[in-house]
């Protein structure tokens, strides 16, 4: 057995918690300084913290050895099950002549690309990771973007800052109801103050947005829908998650905007139209009503260059730029129907208790016999296999059902799957190396020695806990994870501190999908979507300003919450 250490080096908690973040600093370092790839980048972090956790925190090495496994198994199963299977899927349109239609519809809407981040970034990407979450919003929201006309990089940016506001509420609010299993806290109030918090930062989400795709212009012409789509998003995600279900917030704030967003086009557009290239148009008439105008070769044109080597060529393209018909657009988005389906049938309680009995199994990991340093089993020595209702799988469903659709014959729908998991290779590579390391820091104390060293600084916490989040994001790429990291410690350091345990284990939450958009595993899918292999420094250099920005936005919040002039919003 192995007991953790909370200071192990020369028994000082903060000369330990300073050599416990050295993996953390070297990965980043690598990655955003000396613009390692990410592969690299993770192996080197995963082998430091493999020496810290034997030299240091005096773990057993079969042990070290055993956590990294059991974080490699978590990467390739649920993490990158969830990605191969959502990038196949998506790779199955573009093998049709549907992947064009699904432009030109995309197109008929709006013309304005700016327009299109907050509708598919921003809007369709919220509901996607209310179904899904783990890295499936930002692949396909990436991809339809492309399909749009929208450059690579700027596809990949746009959707990684959108995949912000609702992360908090994802996969049918697994976070925050995970928050609720570590820390005991009752559920309709850690979701409460979720969304007391997380409603502020979806207001401002949209104009960035639309600043990224046009800058100053961008802004100053299409602000009005852009606080409109942020108004309407952070209201709904308030009030669903406030009086009604929690598990439908983003459901619903979603569905919400997307209405908000088309009836204000219908009587109000901006001044011009930003299109493919940035190429700028007078706009004459409303966009929803639009016939697709602009766009035509152009588009087409982007959209072929967008996909590039990585993607299989689209037979039988239509060449006309024009508005489909009803016909063809519930064809173009039906594999996007279908997953909406499919995860909501899944949801029906009859359907959900049936997949958790037969589709879900736990056991202990081998070689795993860990304690923390109070001397209570460590939860993590235990894995939750989700084998049948895993979003993986029901992502797969979803792509054979859209090959039944489409009608991809067997032989055609397994290559694509090849070409999906060769195209992934060194994604694969970095999501495992990176959750090798978070599992190797989670079991050996390093990160809990990190985290009590952050909570010791008394008043100051208020400060510092959102921090504690975002890195616990940061690192593992998942709100639900970085909850069942640090959502005990955070309601543990709130009550010394005397400061309240629903405000600051909420706060892990809310603060901590700041970090999302720099995690490794949501830069490598990114990357790999928008067929930008090796992009992920890149993407990490431009998102880290954006990512702190938001990030000090919402201490500031979270700290005068815990302040009588913001007190009274805590329930």
């Amino acid at each position: 057995m192995f007991q953790q250490i909370l200071d192990p080096l020369a028994g000082s908690l903060v000369i330990s918690a300073l050599c416990a973040a050295l993996p953390l600093v070297l990965l980043f370092v690598l990655l955003g300084v000396f613009k390692v790839k990410a592969p690299f980048a993770a192996l080197a972090g995963l082998a430091l913290s493999l020496v810290l956790a034997v030299v240091g925190w005096q773990m057993p090495v079969n042990q070290a050895l055993s956590a990294t496994a059991a974080g490699i198994f978590y990467g390739l199963f649920p993490i990158l099950w969830i990605l191969v299977n959502a990038l196949w899927i998506y790779r199955l349109t573009v093998a049709t002549p549907w992947f064009e239609v699904l432009g030109r519809t995309i197109r008929s809407i709006s013309n304005d690309l700016r327009i299109l981040a907050i509708l598919i970034a921003f809007c369709f990407g919220a509901l996607l990771e209310s179904l899904a979450g783990f890295g499936a919003p930002v692949a396909i929201s990436a991809a339809m973007l492309m399909a749009a006309g929208m450059k690579p990089l700027k596809s990949a940016i746009v959707s990684l800052l959108a995949n912000t506001a609702p992360v908090a509420f994802g996969a049918m609010a697994a976070p925050i109801i995970a928050l609720n299993g570590v820390t005991g806290l009752p559920l309709n109030e850690l979701s409460a103050m979720a969304g007391r918090q997380t409603p502020f930062i979806a207001l401002i989400v949209p104009l960035l947005l639309v600043f990224i795709v046009d800058g100053r212009r961008g802004v100053k012409q299409t602000w009005p829908v852009a606080l409109v789509a942020g108004a309407a998003f952070g209201l709904a995600q308030f009030v669903t998650s406030n009086y009604f279900a929690v598990e439908l917030t983003d459901v619903v704030a979603a569905v919400v905007t997307v209405a908000a967003v088309l009836l204000m086009l219908k009587v109000w557009q901006p001044k011009e139209t930003v299109g493919v290239g940035g190429a700028v148009e007078a706009a004459a008439v409303p966009a929803v009503v639009s016939s697709g105008g602009t766009g035509g070769s152009a588009a087409q044109e982007g959209t072929t260059a967008a996909r590039g080597s990585a993607l299989p060529a689209d037979p039988a393209i239509p060449t006309d730029n024009s508005r489909p018909g009803p016909r063809q657009i519930w064809m173009a988005i039906a594999p996007y129907l279908i997953i909406i389906a499919v995860f909501s049938v899944a949801q029906i309680p009859a359907v959900k208790a049936w997949l958790t009995q037969v589709g879900s199994v736990t056991f202990a990991w081998p070689g795993l016999d860990i304690t923390d340093s109070a001397g209570k089993p460590v939860a993590a020595t235990k894995f939750k296999l989700d084998h049948l209702k895993a979003t993986g799988t029901l992502l797969l469903f979803s792509g054979l059902l859209t090959m039944l659709l489409y009608k991809i014959s067997a032989s055609q729908g397994l290559r694509i799957y090849r070409d999906t998991v060769v195209q992934l290779r060194w994604t694969i590579v970095t999501v495992t190396a990176v959750l090798g390391l978070s599992f190797v820091m989670n079991l050996s104390g390093q990160t809990t020695t990190l985290g009590f060293a952050l909570a010791s600084a008394g008043g100051f916490f208020a400060l510092l806990s959102p921090l504690i989040g975002w890195i616990g994001v940061a690192l593992t790429g998942s709100d639900t994870s970085s909850n069942s990291l640090f959502g005990q410690m955070q309601a543990t350091a709130a009550e010394q501190t005397g400061l309240s345990p629903v405000l600051m284990a909420a706060s892990n939450s809310s603060a901590g999908v700041m970090g999302k958009m720099l995690s490794l595993q949501n830069l490598a899918v990114a990357s790999a979507a928008v067929g930008l292999d090796g992009a992920e420094g890149t993407l990490f250099r431009k998102l880290i300003g954006w990512s702190l920005g938001l990030l000090a936005l919402i201490t500031v919040l979270i700290f005068l919450q815990s302040t009588p002039v913001l007190g009274w919003m805590v329930p």
